[in-house]
């Protein structure tokens, strides 16, 4: 008797957040209609006209980021390393603008990332190539440029330890011998 009792509270245990944000009770909502009142809610096709806009206008953002990423690359090849840099930063902005209006647009999360590595900024891109596999695991695009991210980021770590060691010698007594495994 009492499972039967508990059970049957479940289904209204889960429902009351979403009963709760249908209160009238928040700043400049409309008001809750009585009950027999017909609501107003957009339509399937309204949803997917409004779906099918943002990611046109995705589309056309991530169109111009891939433009820009094309220019960067022939900056950077004919060594105008400025003028790619200003490239990337624009082609940065439209990717994540596109990823802004469609936010399972799998290839403009790969173009954030993409941009955000090539401008140095790792763990940006790191964050970018994750949203972008999270949405779509085999893609391999996302998959080479992370594994490129994680190269660069040890040749970074290397070139630093490397400095640090020759601003730091040690002495003799202090480094470890040849084959000691260390």
């Amino acid at each position: 008797m009492r499972l039967r009792w508990w059970i049957g509270t479940i289904p209204v245990l889960l429902a009351a957040p979403a009963f709760a944000s249908l209160g009238g009770g928040g700043g400049g909502s409309s008001p809750t209609p009585e009950p027999g009142e017909p609501t107003r809610t957009a339509s399937p096709t309204e949803a997917t006209k409004v779906q099918n806009e943002s990611r046109k206008q995705a589309e056309h953002a991530y169109g111009e980021a891939f433009e820009q990423i094309v220019k960067a690359k022939a900056d950077a090849e004919a060594g105008k390393g400025k003028n790619a840099a200003k490239e990337y930063k624009r082609a940065l902005e439209s990717a994540r603008e596109a990823a802004r209006l469609d936010a399972k647009y799998h290839e403009a999360w790969n173009l954030v990332g993409f941009a955000s590595r090539k401008l140095g900024n790792y763990d940006d891109a790191l964050k970018a190539y994750a949203t972008c596999l999270d949405i779509k695991p085999d893609y391999a695009p996302a998959r080479e440029y992370l594994g490129e991210a994680y190269l660069e980021q040890a040749k970074l770590l290397k070139v630093k330890i490397d400095a640090w060691d020759a601003a730091h010698p040690q002495p003799e007594a202090a480094k470890p011998a040849a084959g000691s495994g260390q």
